[in-house]
């Protein structure tokens, strides 16, 4: 039988029972769905109005244009050196010890492509976080304290004609020439997918793309 959202639904309500919190992965390469899966696993815990769960992005961690310019990274950006893997394993590291103050995380802002710091707010009543990214199972350098912080990691696998669709279409809705969006999706961003569909063994649970709640109609992470 498929795999339905209603039984990721279930795994993930059931990784929260304890007397700590709980903190959930989703990985894939990009263009995967990963945003979308993260966005309607909170919003259902969520739904009867409290914050028991929160949904903390590892994009926040992007280095800011000025670094990538000044480390000659710009052209690469996406790739792992491209972020702060040190300071989102420490920050995985406090969500799971921290349970009596909020703890602020880094966002991304997509119009500007930079991140934005203290944006999103994780109280103390947040269960469980679902946080989610390319490189969690990555084992090179500081991306190898990632796996340890998360309870369970996922793999969010999709057609690859509809991944690349869907990134050509949000590069093109930031700002890039259809011709450029498809260069960068088709150079930088595979270069990242073929890294990131390396580390899908690594995963707790593969989830297929029949198992969003909904087709993906705008491009997603």
């Amino acid at each position: 039988m498929p795999l339905a959202f209603d039984a990721l639904l279930t795994r993930a309500r059931a990784l929260a029972q304890g007397r700590r919190r709980s903190l959930l992965g989703i990985t894939g390469s990009p263009g995967s769905g990963k945003s979308t899966l993260a966005e309607h696993l909170v919003r259902a815990l969520n739904g009867t109005g409290t914050s028991w769960a929160a949904h903390v992005p590892m994009d926040g961690f992007h280095l800011a244009d000025a670094e990538l310019d000044r480390l000659g990274r710009r052209d690469r950006k996406g790739a792992p050196d491209t972020f702060d893997a040190a300071g989102y394993a420490a920050l995985l590291g406090r969500l799971r010890e921290e349970r009596e103050e909020v703890v602020y995380a880094p966002g991304f802002e997509r119009v500007l492509e930079q991140p934005v710091a203290g944006a999103i707010p994780v109280p103390p009543t947040a269960r469980l976080v679902v946080t989610e990214g390319n490189y969690l199972l990555l084992e090179s350098g500081a991306w190898a304290r990632v796996r340890p912080c998360l309870d369970e990691v996922w793999f969010v696998e999709t057609d690859e004609d509809e991944r690349i669709r869907r990134l050509v279409a949000r590069h093109e809705e930031f700002g890039k020439e259809h011709e450029a969006a498809v260069a960068w999706v088709l150079g930088t961003d595979q270069r990242n997918a073929d890294l990131v569909a390396a580390t899908r063994d690594r995963a707790d649970l593969v989830v297929p793309a029949s198992a969003l709640p909904s087709p993906c109609g705008t491009p997603e992470n």
